[in-house]
């Protein structure tokens, strides 16, 4: 006969304390909120950027809060600075409890006009570079032998297209989708938990940039997404932290292979 287990509490639920995590492209955005959500549990941060000086300058604000964190310059793209990004994090902490894939790129062009090298580039980053994380950061989770967390960061043009423009961004996270459940069946027997979250519209200092800078009809299309959104607003980075947050905790300890969709309603319509 099973017993029930013995539940427990909600505060040591969400206490990460000791775990140490590296969050890609956590310099600004939605890669910070995450980082912020995961430090004020207690664990030690990387920020993983290719930008140095925007990682530098988010560790000091972790800091500030009195949290531990630290930066390392990484191009997730290129295969012998993601392992040096995670030799850095074991260095530093002595071990990987949580492996966010955040760092993405949505550069507006259509495909009759797009170039080979941009197509190429957005793969490189938003999935390749999500792949050779996952091997590396599974590899050291595996020789642990404590289990583990990794959290991808899809969208939901993963299950709709995003508009036109960004037939290269909604190619590849269909490929984050289907590669995290994927590897969610392939790191089960070692415990490590393998789950994404699809974001909607996020207001982030890089989704602003890139609309300013795009096409009007690009512009347009955004403001039309907005105004449909059924929770007619939207999103914040914090509104995906918070999703991570669950996702890297023990609230979250029997989900694998799930992508968990958080886009204030928008794929209802």
């Amino acid at each position: 006969m099973s017993t029930e287990p013995t539940l427990v509490p909600i505060n040591r639920l969400l206490d990460l304390s000791g775990k140490s995590a590296i969050v890609t492209g956590g310099a600004m955005g939605i890669g910070f909120g995450i980082a912020r959500r995961l430090a004020e549990a207690g664990v030690a941060i990387t920020v993983a950027d290719r930008d140095l000086p925007a990682g530098e300058a988010a560790v000091a604000r972790l800091k500030a809060e009195g949290h531990t964190a630290q930066a390392v310059r990484c191009d997730v793209s290129i295969e012998s600075e993601v392992v040096q990004a995670i030799s850095a994090h074991t260095a530093s902490y002595g071990a990987l409890d949580i492996l966010v894939n955040n760092a993405g790129i949505f550069p507006f062009r259509r495909v009759l006009r797009m170039e080979e090298e941009l197509w190429q580039r957005v793969q490189d980053v938003n999935l390749k570079g999500l792949f050779l994380f996952s091997r590396e950061g599974a590899k050291q989770m595996v020789s642990q032998g404590r289990g583990g967390r990794i959290i991808n960061i899809a969208s939901i043009a993963a299950y709709h297209p995003s508009g036109v423009g960004l037939a290269h961004y909604d190619a590849s996270k269909a490929g984050v989708v289907m590669f995290t459940k994927s590897l969610a069946l392939e790191l089960a027997p070692y415990r490590i938990l393998v789950n994404g979250i699809a974001p909607g519209g996020i207001d982030t200092e890089g989704a602003r940039v890139a609309t300013a800078g795009s096409q009007p009809s690009a512009q347009q299309a955004a403001t039309n997404f907005q105004e449909r959104i059924p929770l007619k607003r939207t999103g914040t980075p914090d509104d995906i932290a918070t999703v991570a947050l669950f996702l890297a905790s023990d609230m979250s300890r029997y989900v694998t292979g799930h992508i968990l969709v958080v886009d204030g309603g928008s794929l209802l319509i």
